[in-house]
């Protein structure tokens, strides 16, 4: 029975195990490996496939494709900060419109209280509250819905644009690596011997890879034209949103200060500062501490 010799270099403990005491696995790379290298002493060089690799020729200058990767780079940052930032702004304005919906709720709860039944001043205090409350409401929705429609809208339309985006990328890497394929096939026909056979597949390489190599130009002019101008773009479409944002925040909180204004002429009693009125909830809160039914056992 045939054995594939190996060779023992000392490189290794398991080059000294005996070849059938070896897993069947290394079994069959050993007996592949030995016997592509015994068939190819007995064949011509001309017949043996050549295996396409990456070209000796150099496609794509390194200054060019680190340009292509720094611009490529720059709009996927942005891409992940343009949905961060729709993410966060979706956040705010949901936490916006909770906050003013439980104000209100609470003003509501209060006013239905029996206690504002049997003290008027408590219950034009209470109304005054409930009132105020729905005021703030009203506007915090005109603000999110400003918000929705001039930040979060133009957000979400531009971040529709990236997916064409990265298949453009992407069309331009395949055709890349058919460009590259071909290439090398020309080369390794170019360095066979120049029979008749050889020349005529030269020729029908140079014909294929012709058409690719031109494709593959125009899309990386393309893409280094118009990936700058799309990142330079964001500034001149979002400037507006920013501006609508501020000013959405800048009348909401102007009424804001206007409503609590009001609110606090209508609830507030007139000479009693901060202190004086803490002191006098002490003061009533010992009161209440005194009664037998609250009293500690």
């Amino acid at each position: 029975m045939w054995r594939p010799s190996v060779k023992n270099n000392g490189a290794s403990s398991a080059a000294n195990v005996p070849f059938l005491e070896r897993p069947p696995l290394e079994w069959s790379s050993v007996f592949i490996a030995h016997s592509i290298q015994e068939l190819s002493l007995f064949c011509p060089r001309s017949m043996i496939p050549f295996k396409i690799g990456q070209p000796k020729k150099q496609i794509v200058p390194k200054t060019v494709e680190r340009d292509f990767e720094r611009e490529y780079g720059k709009l996927q940052q942005l891409e992940d900060q343009t949905k961060k930032l729709q993410k966060d702004m979706k956040k705010s304005t949901d936490a916006d419109v909770a906050m003013s919906k439980s104000a209100v709720k609470i003003s509501s709860d209060l006013l239905s209280n029996p206690l504002c039944e049997q003290d008027p001043n408590f219950l034009a205090m209470v109304t005054a509250l409930d009132t105020a409350m729905k005021r703030m409401d009203s506007f915090n929705q005109e603000k999110v819905n400003q918000i929705q429609k001039t930040v979060i809208e133009p957000l979400k339309k531009f971040s529709s644009v990236f997916p064409s985006l990265n298949m453009a990328v992407k069309r331009r890497e395949q055709t890349l690596q058919d460009y590259k394929r071909l290439q090398s096939k020309v080369e390794k026909y170019e360095e066979k011997e120049k029979t008749g056979p050889i020349l005529a597949k030269l020729h029908q390489a140079r014909e294929e890879l012709r058409p690719v190599k031109e494709d593959f130009e125009a899309k990386n002019k393309q893409l280094l034209e118009e990936m700058p101008k799309f990142y330079s773009s964001r500034i001149d479409y979002f400037e507006p949103s920013f501006e609508s944002l501020i000013r959405a925040q800048v009348v909401y909180y102007t009424e804001m200060h206007k409503i609590f204004g009001d609110l606090t002429e209508q609830i507030d009693e007139p000479g009693l500062t901060d202190e004086q009125r803490e002191k006098e909830n002490e003061s009533k809160l010992s009161e209440l501490r005194a009664l037998s039914i609250v009293a500690d056992d």
